[in-house]
Parts: structure tokens; C-alpha cells; sequence
């Protein structure tokens, strides 16, 4: 697509929203590759192991992909691994391996909530940080519309355990800021590499690194069935598409306009876990829908703030 069509708010909405979708299915089909490749819960090296073929298989794809369309083997620009070795190293090894460790010592709802405060989070990066565009009161106000919507999502009855630990808490909030700080790094790498490229690459390289992690901590995948390939499979076709159409959303629009889609990664998480996994579970339609509200509102003040400062 021209740069002029990936900045239309349409577009922009309808692929950021689709990215979000199939990060959000990722989580049940995560937890369903568990039990096929027999991971017990709380084998933190063999999760490793798991997200590290998971990784290096999206990067191929999407490396694949891109080679078809050109032609020929898409490589970086000899002056471009230092970038995506960085690039790999914060968005897929310090992201997903904090994240893997901090998931097992923490609650579900405090480690969705976390994890969900990563929207505002890269947008106060971009702008203060990397300081690719302006803060203003407006997107203040957006992105706490939807950490409001984010709690709300995950809270059930009024209660949330207070305490905190490094290995919970401690790793989940290095893993989000790893999250918020790779947007950043992809606005501003794709300035000089072909988005896909790097977004394949740094994948290849990421999840082979986890892969020989997870191998030396002793981590080990044991396919119960077929099944099992399949649903490896799909989460590396989730990561491999969502990852390049992110990534090229990011290199032609402001962070925050983008960013500020994944408050509705959570909400997209819980619903569709309750469609595939928890069908029987009694649903409360009021709070998801209030939070749905919460976000979409989110959504539409920080884009609001970007038009007056694009004006």
C-alpha cells in the first residue's frame, strides 16, 4: 500500500484493530499449545523453548513472504543487524522472557493489567523518550480512558492482591516497558530498513537465542498429536502478520496513533478466551461492554489529540 492509504484513519483502524485481534487470539491458543506439547504450568524453561520456535518459525514466514514478493532472499542492509540484533534483543528476547517468568509468579488479573498499561506506556515513551511527537493534555486524558477500560476488563469482584515480587510484578512491568520501547525502536529502524525485513529478522534471530535458552535451562517439547504443529503453526502465522502490518503502520504514522490500538488487545484476549476456551463461564456483558466503551473512547481522544497536532 502507498503511504498516503496507511495513513487514512480507516486504514489505520482496520489493520491496527486486526493486529490486535490475532494478538488477542494468541492467548487461548497459547494456553491450548501447553497442553499439547505437554508443558507443565510453571516450566518456565520449556515455555522459553516454546515461544523460541514459535518466534523463529513467524520470522521465517515472514521473511518468506517478503522474498516471494521481491523475488529474491530479503537480507538487511549490511549496515542494518546492529539494528535489528538491538531491535530483536528488546522487542522478542527481553519482552517475552521476562514476560514467560512473570506470567508464572503472579496473578492472571494483575499480569493482564500490566501488561495492558503498555499503550500509554509507548506513548509516553515516544514522547518523552524518543520524542517523535508532543505530549498533550489530550492524550493524558486518552490514555488513562483506557487503563480504566484495561482494569475494568480484568477485575473480578473489587478485590486485587496488593503484594508485589521482581520474579511477578517486577519482570511483567520489564516485559511491557521492553514492549513500549520496540515501538519506538521500529518508528525509528524502519526509517532505514524495509519494515517486514526487520520485523522477520529480528524474530529469526530472537527466537532462535530463546530457543537455545530454553534448550540449555532444560526445556523440552514433547507433541502429543498433530494438533500440536498445527496450533504452533498458527501462533507463528499471528506473530509473523500481526508483527510486519504493525510494523509498517508504525513507520508511516505517529506512535501514538497506533500504539493506543493495543488497550484493545486485552479486551479482544478475554472475550475470545471466553468464545474458545470458557464457553460455560457465566459472562459479565455489562463490565466487558463498559470497558470495550472505555477503550473505544481511548481511541478516539489520543487520535483526536494527533489531528490538532498535525493541524
Amino acid at each position: 500500500m502507498k503511504k498516503e492509504t496507511l495513513t487514512r484513519p480507516a486504514v489505520v483502524t482496520l489493520l491496527a484493530c486486526l493486529c490486535c485481534l490475532l494478538w488477542g487470539s494468541a492467548v487461548p491458543f497459547i494456553n491450548l499449545g501447553y497442553r499439547l506439547f505437554a508443558i507443565p504450568e510453571g516450566e518456565t524453561a520449556s515455555q522459553i523453548l516454546f515461544a523460541g520456535c514459535r518466534f523463529t518459525l513467524a520470522g521465517l514466514l515472514a521473511v518468506a513472504i517478503t522474498s516471494v514478493q521481491h523475488r529474491h532472499v530479503v537480507l538487511p542492509r549490511p549496515g542494518n543487524w546492529g539494528r535489528v540484533a538491538r531491535l530483536s534483543l528488546v522487542q522478542t528476547i527481553a519482552q517475552y522472557v521476562f514476560f514467560y517468568i512473570g506470567v508464572a509468579h503472579t496473578t492472571s488479573v494483575k499480569g493482564a493489567i500490566i501488561q495492558g498499561l503498555s499503550a500509554f506506556v509507548t506513548i509516553l515513551i515516544a514522547c518523552y523518550l524518543f520524542r517523535t511527537e508532543r505530549m498533550n493534555a489530550r492524550k493524558w486524558l486518552g490514555g488513562l480512558i483506557g487503563v480504566a477500560g484495561i482494569v475494568l476488563v480484568n477485575m473480578d469482584g473489587m478485590h486485587i492482591d496488593p503484594s508485589v515480587s521482581l520474579l511477578g510484578e517486577g519482570f511483567l512491568v520489564i516485559s511491557m516497558c521492553a514492549s513500549a520501547v520496540s515501538s519506538g525502536l521500529i518508528k525509528r529502524y524502519s526509517q532505514h530498513e524495509e519494515p517486514v525485513c526487520l520485523s522477520g529478522w529480528q524474530f529469526v534471530l530472537g527466537g532462535a537465542t530463546m530457543i537455545i535458552a530454553g534448550l540449555l535451562l532444560g526445556g523440552r517439547l514433547h507433541p502429543q498429536s498433530a494438533l500440536a504443529l498445527l496450533v504452533l503453526l498458527y501462533l507463528a502465522m499471528v506473530s509473523a502478520v500481526a508483527y510486519s502490518i504493525w510494523a509498517v503502520l508504525l513507520k508511516v504514522n505517529p506512535v501514538s496513533r497506533v500504539a493506543v490500538f493495543t488497550f484493545l488487545q486485552p479486551v479482544f484476549g478475554v472475550l475470545l478466551s471466553l468464545l474458545l476456551v470458557d464457553r460455560g463461564a457465566d459472562v459479565p456483558l455489562l463490565r466487558y461492554g463498559a470497558a470495550l466503551v472505555l477503550v473505544s473512547v481511548s481511541i478516539a481522544v489520543v487520535n483526536r489529540a494527533q489531528q490538532e497536532d498535525a493541524a
